[in-house]
Order: C-alpha cells, then sequence, then structure tokens
C-alpha cells in the first residue's frame, strides 16, 4: 500500500490519469504473460522523458522500488511486481512520441512506449520495416531492454544490430537523463554504452526513447515446410541452404510432432499442411528478396523448389519431403505453436540457446532424461535452429500445475543438463526476470555477477527488479 503523501507526490508528478491505485485498473499491469501475477502498490504511467527522470528520481530518493515495464509481453517475469504489494510498476505505455522516420537514412526514432506494430505501419509507406519476427507485440523500449531477437535472426539480426541511439533515464536520485549516441551507425568518439542498457533487461536504467536501424521490406517472398530424415539432418540441410540460397535466407524454424500436434488440435483458424500425416519434425525456411523479379532471373519460388529439389535426390536422403504453397500458410503452422500450447495444458517454459551442433545430441539427452525422470511432461519444443536457439517447452498435466516442488525439480534437471552438460546459455533471448533468478545466481560465474553488479552500481541502479549480483551487494 502506498501511503497518501507519496500517492499525491507521484499523482503530481505524472499528471491526470498518470497514476493507478484501484486494484481493478492495476490488473493489467500485474499479470505477465506467463507465470503468476503479483501485486503493485501503484501503476506509474509518465508520458514524457521528463515525466520518467521525476518519479525515477523521487522513488529513489525516498526508498520506493520500482519495476519497469513496456507492453508487459515478456517470458522472464521481468516486467511485473512480485506479490509483495510495496513495489511500483513503472509502465512506459505512454510515452509514444516521438515517432520519426527518415527514409532516407532508414532509421526511426521513437519513444520508448512504441509498439513494434505501430512503427512497422509507420514504415509501411515507406517501403520499410523492423524485421523482427516475434509472436507478441512488444514497445520498442522493452524489445531493446531484453535485446529480441525472433524468427528471422538468421538474416537480421537481434535488436543490439539494430540500436543506433537511445536515451535512457538512470536510477539515481536525480533521474539522470543520458544521451547515448545520435543514430549514427560509425560512432567511436565514446564508449558505447548504450550496449550496455541493450538487453541491459532494465537493470541499469530505463529506456525512454530508441533510434534504430529499419530495413527494405521484401518485394519477393517464397517459404516451405520441409520434412527432414531425423534431428540429425537438420544441421547439414541448413547449411546447405546457407550456400545454394545465400543473402536470401531467411528463416530456418524448428517444430517437433508433439508441438505441431497441438497446435493443429487447438487453434481453429489452421489446418492439417501434411497429407501424410504430422511427421517428427519439421522445418519451415524461408527466402526474400528486396528487389522485384528481374527479366532472365528465376523467381523466388522457383529457386526455392530447386534448392530442394536437389536435396531430396542427394544420396544421404538427408531430406524426404518439402512442401510448398503460399507464404501465410507456411508461416501459419510456426504462428500457431505458442497458443497451441498453451491451450493444451500448463506449459513449462525453457529458453535455451546452444551451439548449432549441439542441439540435436541435446534433445536425445534430454528425452531420455524426462522419460526415466518426468514421463508425465510432454516436450513440444520449436525454435531457430538456424541461431542455436530452442523453445524447450514442457506441457504437464493439469494437476501438476500448482506443485512448486515438483516444476522446480524439472527446471533443475533441465537447466542443469543444458547448462552444465552443454554450455547453453538459460535465457536465449527472453532476457533476465524473477523467473530467471534462481539460473543467473546458479550458473552465471560469480566473478561475472561481482562486476555485473558493479557495473550497476555505477549507474545508481538499485531499484529495478533484476538482480546481477549476489543479494548481499544490492540496497
Amino acid at each position: 500500500m502506498l501511503d497518501q503523501v507519496h500517492q499525491d507526490a507521484l499523482a503530481a508528478l505524472v499528471g491526470p490519469g498518470g497514476l493507478i491505485t484501484d486494484p481493478a485498473d492495476r490488473a493489467a499491469y500485474e499479470t505477465p504473460a506467463r507465470y503468476a501475477g503479483g501485486t503493485a502498490a501503484a501503476v506509474m504511467r509518465p508520458a514524457t522523458t521528463t515525466q520518467v527522470s521525476a518519479v525515477v528520481g523521487y522513488c529513489v530518493r525516498h526508498g520506493l522500488r520500482f519495476t519497469p515495464q513496456g507492453a508487459n509481453t515478456g517470458l522472464a517475469e521481468g516486467s511485473t511486481p512480485d506479490a509483495s504489494g510495496t513495489h511500483l510498476v513503472l509502465s512506459l505505455d505512454r510515452l509514444t512520441g516521438p515517432l520519426e522516420i527518415d527514409p532516407g537514412d532508414r532509421t526511426a526514432t521513437v519513444g520508448g512506449g512504441v509498439r513494434l506494430s505501430t512503427l512497422n505501419a509507420a514504415l509501411e509507406p515507406h517501403g520499410l520495416f523492423l524485421p523482427i519476427d516475434l509472436g507478441a507485440d512488444p514497445t520498442l523500449g522493452g524489445m531493446a531492454a531484453t535485446n529480441t531477437g525472433g524468427a528471422r535472426f538468421l538474416r537480421y539480426g537481434d535488436m543490439r544490430r539494430h540500436v543506433l541511439g537511445l536515451e535512457v533515464v538512470l536510477a539515481d536520485a536525480a533521474g539522470t537523463v543520458l544521451q547515448l549516441s545520435h543514430g549514427l551507425r560509425k560512432d567511436n568518439a565514446a564508449v558505447a554504452l548504450r550496449q550496455l542498457f541493450v538487453g541491459g533487461c532494465g537493470a541499469f536504467g530505463i529506456i525512454t526513447q530508441v533510434t534504430v536501424e529499419v530495413h527494405h521490406r521484401p518485394r519477393q517472398t517464397a517459404a516451405a515446410l520441409l520434412v527432414p530424415r531425423d534431428l540429425d539432418a537438420v544441421p547439414p540441410l541448413l547449411q546447405a541452404f546457407e550456400v545454394e540460397a545465400g543473402s536470401t535466407l531467411t528463416a530456418f524454424e524448428g517444430m517437433s510432432r508433439a508441438a505441431m500436434t497441438r497446435a493443429i488440435d487447438h487453434v481453429p483458424s489452421l489446418s492439417n499442411p501434411f497429407a501424410g500425416g504430422v511427421p517428427d519434425y519439421a522445418v519451415l525456411v524461408e527466402l526474400t528478396r528486396t528487389w522485384a523479379p528481374r527479366e532472365g532471373e528465376a523467381p523466388l519460388d522457383e529457386m526455392l523448389q530447386q534448392i530442394a529439389a536437389d536435396l531430396l535426390e542427394r544420396d544421404d536422403g538427408l531430406l524426404i519431403d518439402a512442401l510448398f504453397g503460399p507464404v501465410d500458410r507456411m508461416w501459419a503452422l510456426r504462428h500457431a505453436l505458442s497458443e497451441g500450447l498453451r491451450a493444451s495444458g500448463p506449459v513449462v517454459g525453457f529458453d535455451l540457446s546452444f551451439r548449432r551442433r549441439d542441439l540435436a545430441r541435446f534433445r536425445r539427452e534430454a528425452v531420455l532424461m524426462l522419460e526415466a525422470d518426468f514421463p508425465d511432461y510432454a516436450l513440444c519444443d520449436f525454435g531457430h535452429v538456424a541461431d542455436g536457439g530452442v523453445h524447450f517447452n514442457l506441457v504437464g498435466p493439469a494437476d501438476k500445475a500448482n506443485d512448486p516442488e515438483r516444476r522446480a525439480a524439472l527446471r533443475e534437471a533441465v537447466l542443469t543438463l543444458a547448462v552444465d552438460g552443454f554450455g547453453a546459455s538459460f535465457s536465449g533471448e527472453h532476457g533476465l526476470g524473477r523467473a530467471f533468478q534462481d539460473a543467473y545466481d546458479r550458473f552465471t560465474p560469480r566473478l561475472v555477477q561481482d562486476y555485473s553488479a558493479a557495473v550497476a552500481a555505477v549507474f545508481g541502479t538499485s531499484s529495478a527488479s533484476v538482480r546481477l549480483g549476489p543479494p548481499t551487494e544490492i540496497n
């Protein structure tokens, strides 16, 4: 409960509609996309960087802890308050200005609360887009803070690749505002401090404005669903496409039978594209070009079909089938996977990242471990196999959904195998939050934790929800 003195002071700083204290109105800010919700003392909704600076400074000076929040679409429990009822939420949903596009420079400068869909709608008339394909509609500030990747990482990279400049507010007593670079592609005139904030998950400060590089929209696109011989065939298939398709290769997404079946069974708008039944594993491959078809140049769909035909004829039998069709239909299955899993039961999700060569071996060992120790959980994995990322999702029975000891044992077993056994990352692209705090504390080397906490202390940041060091070193 926020006392009346603080309520009045914060309300004055953010203006009418800027402070939410009513429990019913707070609910949307307290409920994450995954995991249980928390309770906020209040929700602060500043509309300008000046207001963000003012409320942050006030909170720091008075010892009020707060959690920065963008669109609240994250899966790491890093944007919602805990259950104590003592944390404030600092929502950036009103921070929607500016939205400035420079088509010639191929850049856009936006407020931290601008949604990805809003930016891409504004870019569309210029034939441009920010090519980070996600299953949610996050804010640009949140995307930068978590260094979002997505399904087209293979071709375009993550947010770190696109962020050219940031405006940030530090969690110090003054609410210091820093301008970090000015949208230049090349700038070695100072240390690139902005890179600390990209992927920093709010632990170093609050991103209030972002300048990003954007790209020309594809004018040709082709996609197919590939059925590999087995999971061991996926890496050489990927290598073949990287050689034969070159820079036209934009996505290479793996999907297990269990994940695909649940999407087909639980998403009414989705039809089964596989006439012979859902295979054990499938890969969605996409090729794009930014130019219109040229005379004498093979259309992109013909190029894709020819690459697949050549692979089907190889003696090693890497590819056993390929399905071609409208691009939207090919992507429909991939985009429906998360919805299908949510509809089929309680999900225990892992956002893992491996060296590409280790994916198949990890999966085999994980399947054996699950069959032996957790047979009641179904593995429904999918992900960005081209960059080593896998959403290692486990769907369990409803009666085990609220068994914290069982879920904790499952998480421990999977993470120990992945991180200790294969040198994997326990957070490939979802960022850090309370959901991963135990993994951070255990698997991140103590020396790295110490240096991370020391860097955060330089910026005066001890009020965010992500703890980047041992508990004894954070105020």
